[in-house]
């Protein structure tokens, strides 16, 4: 038995090593401008009655950048290779990083937050791609649970850094996290998949994304994977970020810190993609793990508008349960990466997620919308019953793919 048959049932092999350890890197630097957004945009010298549209101009140019990142890298991963992708989009970022921690001006801060987010773009998706190809069927669910799990513990590091140093040293932390990461590129292979399809089937067009669009039953698959994303960046877009906000109409007993409840939300994240994670292993099914996903977070998120008075503690622990509750992340991505063909599966498994992270654009427009014909609570329940109606309704016409065989091609 050589070291790839093993690393294919063994959880703990060095793909799934790297891709978790490039995960957490990748949500440090994702949170860790959300964390530095106000001191770093005053050592800058950007006035304070600025800081809040100057914030939201660098949060656009990242999201751009990982909206162009996911569909690019999706379509290399594809075309070339998911193995030097998910080497390169590493590398890209963790340069970006180290960039970010010199930054003068917002134009300097602007271009790098755009490139690392087209760095960050790329790590989810290739990573769980690439452990999805290298593992059997039956374990594969273990390898991109410690993916998801160990990865999204990258948030809470950014948070302790973060309080401990000045925004400068945290990008510097990052960067030199992911530089570090690469010293472990020898030791990690390509999908077998992958090369089977590039050398035996020549004929097959590969990365082609505009076929997700010329296939009504295959673009309806995509359709049902991405809205099956939507209500986790609903809760961290709107539930969490602008808890400050709900915290107050709430009347909260003190204050909500903004960092504090991103960190706790992701606490809670990184225990729930544990738990999905293994529960879609041991019911033997992904359908089922999302569905007690999805109740839930339906019975978390009708706490958290019922917390009338409720104490900042027991404000924060809501947070964590929402974060158990949305730690379906990465069951979603290995749903997503199941449902299609060797040939579009990077592009998938890296478009997905990316397009979901988008829709925090018509998330958040859709609230403020309704805020003026209501108010905040009720946009918030109104909005959040869309999102997670939706989620079911996608789950319910999606198939099964927790047995499915992934050496197959896209026609």
């Amino acid at each position: 038995m050589n070291t790839r048959d093993i690393a294919v049932k063994n959880p703990f092999n060095i793909v799934v090593i790297v891709a978790a350890l490039g995960y957490f890197v990748d949500i440090y630097d994702l949170i860790l401008f959300g964390i530095v957004r106000v001191p770093s945009l005053k050592g800058i010298g950007v006035p304070v009655d600025q800081l809040l549209e100057k914030g939201i101009y660098l949060l656009n140019m990242q999201m751009i950048g990982m909206l162009l990142g996911g569909i690019l890298w999706g379509v290399m991963g594809d075309k070339k290779g998911r193995l030097p992708v998910l080497f390169f989009t590493i590398a890209l970022y963790s340069v970006a990083n180290i960039a970010n921690g010199f930054v003068t001006t917002l134009e300097q801060y602007a271009a790098l937050r755009f490139i690392a987010g087209l760095g960050l773009a790329g790590e989810l998706g290739i990573g769980i791609t690439l452990v999805a190809e290298v593992m059997s069927k039956e374990t594969r669910g273990y390898g991109t649970t410690l993916v998801s799990g160990v990865g999204i513990v990258g948030a809470v590091l950014g948070f302790l850094v973060a309080d401990l140093f000045n925004w400068r040293v945290a990008y510097f932390v990052g960067g030199g996290l992911g530089l570090l990461l690469l010293l472990l590129r020898a030791s990690v292979f390509e999908s077998g998949m992958f090369e089977k399809t590039k050398k035996e089937y020549m004929h097959v067009k590969r990365g082609n994304f505009l076929s997700l669009f010329t296939n009504h039953a295959r673009l309806l698959k995509y359709f049902l994977c991405i809205m099956i994303g939507i209500p986790t960046w609903y809760v961290v877009a709107i539930l969490v970020i602008q808890s400050p906000e709900f915290g107050k109409v709430l009347h909260i007993k003190g204050n909500i810190d903004g960092g504090a409840a991103v960190m706790w939300h992701y606490v809670g994240l990184s225990i729930g993609s544990f738990v999905t994670g293994l529960l879609s292993q041991w019911l033997r099914s992904r359908k089922k793990a999302l569905f007690i996903a999805f109740i839930l977070l339906l019975i978390f998120t009708i706490l958290y508008f019922s917390s009338y008075g409720f104490s900042v503690v027991a404000f924060y622990f809501i947070l964590v349960l929402l974060g158990i509750a949305v730690g379906y992340w990465a069951v979603f991505v290995t749903t997503a990466s199941e449902q299609f063909g060797t040939n579009l599966r990077a592009t998938v498994t890296t478009t997905v997620p990316n397009f979901v992270k988008g829709a925090t654009v018509p998330i958040t427009f859709a609230v403020l919308y309704l805020k003026t014909k209501f108010d905040l609570l009720t946009a918030g329940i109104i909005v959040g019953a869309v999102c997670i109606g939706l989620a079911l309704i996608s789950l319910y016409l999606l198939e099964e793919t927790y047995h499915k065989d992934l050496d197959y091609n896209e026609e």
